[in-house]
């Protein structure tokens, strides 16, 4: 059982997750850095899969790297850019290395990328590769091959509250919690009352909690540097919306670094107290010692040793099928 899953399936604390920088060259010793900073406060990380359509270092070794590093990956697979056949190979050629946590992506066009004009796959979507996940749990590939002893794999997916048709959203929670996912991490959302809302409305679905067919949410926040990369983020990545008076508040700061930290930290809070969250996951643009500072702010405690800490450690009764990192 991996330390994400022990965590929510019992319960028993907050779930806090991250974005694990994409990698290009250093090797290990950049995985080691990256690694050191992140352990302390996150129960597991994201290691992408050619995030925004930018080629990097596969999620696979990424997430062997680092678990080598004692960090619990959450490895991305997005669907843009492998067929069925890929996708199967990447969740089995994981789990042989002890990657249990997957997020599932359809993934952002080509175009968003700095290779337009590559070839799209799409063999399969989202909520389709998660029930691939589900399906080599059972112990057989999709073609009916066993699949024996079956991987221990714990899914998850994405989600956007803050974009409409904001009705449809609950549709697409149920299609991927009834395909399998346990958790959500959500897309940025500057507007509380969407978030606030998307939240109520899985929670009034009962899609909410512990067992199979339900799914505990994860919103994302992000911490920045200023108005400027916020006017970015609504101006050139899909799906995010950031209110003018939102934008205006951090520009007309003195500090604007500040103000737009003070701005996480309320979205970070209200966030919190919603129905069904059970944690955060955070992305850090300012690389400065934001995330340490925030995570002290919302009163949670640094593990020291983090096989020593309540979200790394295993249920009672429960044997972790592979080695501690």
């Amino acid at each position: 059982m991996s330390r994400l899953s022990d965590v929510l399936v019992r319960g028993v604390d907050q779930v806090f997750t991250a974005e694990f920088p994409a990698l290009d060259a250093g090797g290990m010793a950049v995985v080691a850095k990256h690694a050191q900073r992140l352990r302390p406060w996150f129960t597991a990380c994201n290691a992408t899969d050619n995030p925004a359509a930018h080629a990097h270092a596969s999620n696979v070794a990424t997430a062997i790297a680092m678990r080598q590093h004692g960090l619990e990956p959450i490895m991305q697979i997005v669907c843009r850019d492998k067929n069925r056949l890929a996708i199967q190979a990447d969740m089995v050629g994981a789990a042989l290395h002890g990657v249990e946590n997957l997020c599932l992506l359809t993934g952002d066009d080509v175009t968003a990328g700095d290779e337009p004009e590559a070839k799209r796959v799409f063999d399969l979507d989202g909520p389709q590769a998660i029930a691939v996940a589900d399906t080599l749990t059972r112990g057989t590939y999709l073609s009916g091959r066993a699949l024996q002893p079956p991987p221990v794999l714990f899914p998850g997916a994405v989600e956007n509250p803050g974009a409409p048709p904001f009705d449809h959203r609950i549709e697409r929670v149920a299609k991927k919690a009834g395909a399998g996912a346990r958790f959500l991490q959500l897309q940025i959302c500057f507007h509380p009352d969407r978030l606030a809302g998307f939240c109520r409305g899985v929670a009034a679905a009962a899609l909410v909690g512990h067992a199979p067919g339900t799914v505990s949410l994860l919103p994302t926040i992000v911490l920045v540097k200023g108005a400027r990369a916020l006017r970015y983020m609504h101006e050139k990545v899909p799906g995010i919306d950031v209110p003018e008076d939102t934008m205006r508040r951090v520009s007309a700061a003195a500090d604007q670094a500040e103000a737009a930290y003070q701005l996480t930290l309320e979205l970070a809070r209200e966030a919190l107290a919603l129905p069904g969250v059970r944690g955060l996951h955070v992305t850090d643009f300012r690389h400065d010692d934001s995330v340490e500072r925030l995570m002290r702010d919302l009163g949670r405690i640094p593990a020291a040793h983090p096989e020593e800490s309540d979200a790394y450690r295993p249920a009672v009764g429960v044997q972790d099928r592979h080695d501690r990192p």
